[in-house]
C-alpha cells in the first residue's frame, strides 16, 4: 500500500510540475520575468499559491527551470552532429531538428530570446557554462571535418551563430517572418521550406563539391 501511495504521489507531483511549467511558460513569454506574478501562475494552473511554492522555491526557480529544459532540447538537436557522420547529412538533420524544436516550443524560444535581450539576468552560471561547453564540443566536430577535408574551412563559431539566427528567427520574430512570407501564421510547410532553403544555401556552401543537400 505504501508503494502504491508513493507512486500516486509521484504522479501527482509530476503532473502538477508539468502544469505549472506550462502555464508559467505562457505567462513569462507574454509578460516577461518582471511582469509575471506567482498569483497569476497559480490561478491559471488552478492550484493554490502555496502549492506553487511547494514545488518551486521562487519565481526565479520556475523561470530557470524553463530555460534549462529549453537548453536540453537544443542539446538533442546538436547531438545530430558527430564526427563519424557525413557532414551534409548531419548538418541537414541538425537544421531540421532545430527548426522543429522552435516550431513546437515557440513560447520557450521567445522567452529565451527575451531573456538574452534583457541582459541574461537569470541565465544561471551553470547553464551558461553548459552552453559554452556544448559549443566547444560541436565546434571541435566541425573542425575535425575541416581537417579531414570533408568541410570547407570556415570559422565554426560564426557558422553556428549564423545557423542559430536562421533557425530561431521563425519563432522569435514570427510577426516579421509572417510579413515577409505574406502569411497570418507560420505553417509546417513554411518551416519545411525554411529547412530546405537553409540547407541548400548555407549548408551546401560549406560542403566541398556538394550539390543540393
Amino acid at each position: 500500500m505504501a508503494r502504491t501511495a508513493d507512486t500516486l504521489d509521484e504522479k501527482i507531483r509530476a503532473r502538477n510540475i508539468r502544469i505549472i511549467l506550462d502555464v508559467a511558460t505562457d505567462v513569462f513569454s507574454r509578460k516577461g520575468f518582471d511582469g509575471a506574478r506567482i498569483a497569476e501562475i497559480a490561478d491559471l494552473a488552478k492550484l493554490p499559491k502555496a502549492n506553487i511554492y511547494y514545488y518551486f522555491s521562487s519565481k526565479e526557480e520556475i523561470y530557470s527551470t524553463i530555460i534549462t529544459n529549453l537548453i536540453v532540447g537544443w542539446d538533442e538537436a546538436l547531438s545530430k552532429l558527430s564526427v563519424d557522420r557525413d557532414p551534409a547529412d548531419a548538418l541537414r538533420d541538425y537544421v531540421r531538428a532545430k527548426l522543429i524544436y522552435a516550431r513546437e516550443n515557440p513560447r520557450e524560444s521567445r522567452l529565451f530570446a527575451s531573456e538574452i535581450i534583457h541582459g541574461a539576468r537569470f541565465l544561471s552560471k551553470k547553464d551558461r557554462a553548459h552552453m559554452r561547453a556544448a559549443t566547444d564540443k560541436y565546434v571541435a566536430v566541425l573542425d575535425q571535418w575541416m581537417q579531414e577535408g570533408r568541410m570547407v574551412k570556415i570559422d565554426a563559431r560564426h557558422f553556428f551563430i549564423m545557423l542559430w539566427g536562421a533557425t530561431q528567427f521563425y519563432s522569435d520574430f514570427e510577426p516579421l517572418a509572417c510579413d515577409a512570407l505574406r502569411r497570418n501564421s507560420i505553417s509546417e510547410q513554411d518551416h519545411e521550406m525554411a529547412a530546405e532553403t537553409i540547407v541548400s544555401s548555407i549548408v551546401s556552401g560549406v560542403i566541398p563539391f556538394a550539390g543540393p543537400c
